[in-house]
C-alpha cells in the first residue's frame, strides 16, 4: 500500500463520512487490524466516538471484525474498499443506463446507506420519484419493486451475509460477535412482499406548523408500527457483478472500434446465418489483438474470450497513449518496437523505428529515466566489461501499469483537494446561494407573486452570479477528470489483477 493510496482514502473518507470517521478509517488502513481500546488510546478519541465511527465504516463494508484467538475483538480496515467509493457516479449511471430512474435511486440508496432492506428502498425511491412529477401524479410501489427484482435477478445487488437462527438458552452467554453468514442458493432472492401503495409528498410548511400533533401523529405511528415482513435481510450493491460489466463493455468497445466498418454490415438483431457468422468469428480468431481463440475443429471448434489478453491489450494501449503524450510520437513509435519485439539493443531500435542514433539514444534514456523502459546487462564474459555486454531495452507492462496506477491515485487526490479549495474560497457565496434558493423555495409553495420572487432572486448580484457560475463549471470539469482518471485505473487495476492470478 502507497503513500498515495493512503492519502486518497482520507481525501475520499472525510469527504464522504467526515473528520472522526476519516481519523479512524486513516488509522486502521495505516497500521493494520487493532482491537477497539488500541484504536481509542491511538487516536485520542473517546471509546463512543470510535465505537459510532466503526459502527458507520461497518454499515459500508469499509471495515470488517474479528474474533481473536485471545478472546478480543480487532477491526481492519479495506484499503481497496475505500477507493471504490470513487467510483460510486460510475455505478450509479450505470443503474441508470441499464434500469432507467428507478435503477439509478435504488442503487444510489445502497450506496448511500450501505445495507437496507427492500421495503424501505422502495418506499424511499417512490418517495423520491414522486417528488419530481407533476402535481397529481405519483408513482407506483410495484413498478420500483419490479425494478429491484430485476436488479437482483442480473446480480446489480445481493443480500448481505446476516447472523443464523439460533435458540437461545438462559445458561450460554452471547458469543463475543456475531458470525455472518449467507447462503449461495439466497443471495438473490427476493423476498415475497405484497408492497402496495402510492408514493407520498412532503407536507408543505404550513401543515407542519403545529408540532403537537406532528409528536402525537409519531407516536401514533410508532405504537401501531408492525415489522415488515422482511425485516432483518438486508441488501447491498454487488460491485464484483459492476467491475464485470464495465470489463465486458471494455472489451466489445475496443473490438468495435478495431473492426467497426466490418460489423457495421452485421444484421441487426441476432438472426445471422450459420455461414455468416462463421466468417465473422474466424475474423476475431485470427485478428492479431487475439481477443477471441479457438481451440479444436470439431462441430466447428469452440471459441472462447481470451479476458487476460484483452486486459492486457487495453492496458498497452493506455501506457502508449500516455507515452505519446507525455514524449511524443516518436518515442510512442520506439514503445510500441519494443512491446512487439520484447528486447531490443539500441542500434536494433535506431534501424527498425527509422531514426537517427543521437535522437533514439536520447529518447530511449529518456523514457528510462521515467521507468517505462528498462534496460537489462548481458554479459558475454564473468568481468562484466562493457565493451563484451549485451545492452538491451524492454518493456515491463506490469511495472509500469503499478508505476502509472500510482500517478493516478495522486491525480485523483490533487484533484479532489482542488474542489476543496475551490468550495472553501466560495464558502460565504454558496451559503448565501443556498440560503436565497430555500427563501425562494418557500415562497414558491406559498403562492407569492413574481414580483416578490424577483426582488429575493436581485439578493444574489450579477458580479456574484458569474463567479457561482465560474465555481460551476470548474467543479464540473474537476468532476468529470476525476471520472476520466477513474476509467483508467479500473484499467489498470484489472490487468495487475490478472497478471498477478496468471503468475
Amino acid at each position: 500500500m502507497t503513500q498515495a493510496e493512503i492519502k486518497l482514502c482520507s481525501l475520499l473518507l472525510q469527504e464522504h463520512f467526515g473528520e472522526i470517521v476519516e481519523k479512524i478509517g486513516t488509522h486502521l488502513i495505516k497500521t493494520g487490524s487493532q482491537p477497539l481500546r488500541v484504536i481509542a488510546n491511538d487516536t485520542g478519541m473517546s471509546l463512543d466516538q470510535v465505537k459510532k465511527a466503526l459502527c458507520v465504516l461497518i454499515q459500508h463494508n469499509l471495515v470488517t471484525y474479528q474474533l481473536q484467538k485471545r478472546g478480543f475483538v480487532e477491526y481492519e480496515a479495506s484499503c481497496s474498499r475505500v477507493l471504490r467509493i470513487l467510483r460510486y457516479p460510475r455505478y450509479i449511471y450505470t443503474a441508470k443506463t441499464l434500469y432507467s430512474d428507478m435503477g439509478e435511486l435504488i442503487v444510489e440508496e445502497l450506496l448511500l446507506n450501505g445495507k437496507m432492506t427492500m421495503s424501505v428502498v422502495v418506499r424511499k425511491v417512490v418517495n423520491r420519484l414522486t417528488e419530481t412529477m407533476e402535481d397529481g401524479k405519483t408513482m407506483d410501489y410495484g413498478e420500483v419493486s419490479n425494478t429491484f427484482v430485476r436488479l437482483a435477478d442480473t446480480h446489480f445487488i445481493q443480500r448481505c451475509p446476516m447472523a443464523p437462527e439460533t435458540t437461545e438458552t438462559l445458561d450460554a452467554p452471547p458469543p463475543p460477535v456475531p458470525t455472518l453468514v449467507v447462503n449461495e442458493k439466497d443471495m438473490y432472492v427476493v423476498p415475497n412482499l405484497n408492497l402496495i401503495g402510492k408514493g407520498k409528498r412532503r407536507r408543505s410548511f404550513d401543515d407542519e406548523d403545529n408540532g403537537e400533533h406532528k409528536a402525537k401523529r409519531q407516536k401514533q405511528d410508532a405504537d401501531s408500527k408492525e415489522p415488515p415482513p422482511d425485516d432483518g435481510i438486508y441488501w447491498q450493491t454487488n460491485i464484483d457483478r459492476f467491475h464485470q460489466h464495465f470489463r465486458d463493455q471494455a472489451i466489445v468497445s475496443a473490438v468495435a472500434n478495431r473492426m467497426d466498418q466490418i460489423f457495421r454490415s452485421l444484421p441487426a438483431g441476432y438472426n445471422i446465418v450459420k455461414q455468416i457468422l462463421d466468417q465473422y468469428l474466424t475474423l476475431l480468431a485470427d485478428d492479431p489483438l487475439e481477443f477471441v481463440g479457438k481451440s479444436g475443429d470439431s462441430g466447428g471448434g469452440m471459441y472462447v474470450i481470451n479476458l487476460h489478453k484483452a486486459l492486457a491489450t487495453l492496458a498497452t494501449a493506455t501506457l502508449e497513449s500516455i507515452v505519446q503524450e507525455r514524449f511524443g510520437s516518436r518515442c510512442a513509435r520506439i514503445f510500441r518496437l519494443l512491446l512487439r519485439k520484447k528486447h531490443l539493443e539500441q542500434k536494433q531500435v535506431e534501424d527498425f523505428a527509422m531514426i537517427p542514433a543521437k535522437e533514439a539514444k536520447d529518447m530511449l534514456y529518456k523514457m528510462l529515466s521515467e521507468n517505462f523502459v528498462s534496460l537489462q546487462e548481458i554479459p558475454k564474459t564473468p568481468d562484466h566489461a562493457p565493451s563484451r555486454t549485451f545492452y538491451l531495452y524492454a518493456v515491463n507492462t506490469l511495472s509500469s501499469a503499478r508505476m502509472l496506477l500510482h500517478w493516478c491515485y495522486k491525480s485523483v487526490a490533487n484533484l479532489i483537494e482542488r474542489r476543496q479549495y475551490e468550495t472553501k474560497e466560495n464558502k460565504r457565496l454558496l451559503e448565501k446561494s443556498q440560503r436565497v434558493e430555500a427563501i425562494l423555495a418557500s415562497m414558491q409553495a406559498t403562492g407569492a407573486e413574481e414580483m416578490q420572487l424577483q426582488e429575493i432572486e436581485e439578493m444574489i448580484t450579477a458580479p456574484e452570479r458569474q463567479q457561482l457560475e465560474n465555481l460551476k463549471r470548474n467543479v464540473n470539469k474537476i468532476d468529470a477528470s476525476e471520472n476520466q482518471v477513474d476509467e483508467t485505473i479500473f484499467v489498470l487495476e484489472s490487468y495487475i489483477e490478472s497478471t498477478v492470478k496468471k503468475l
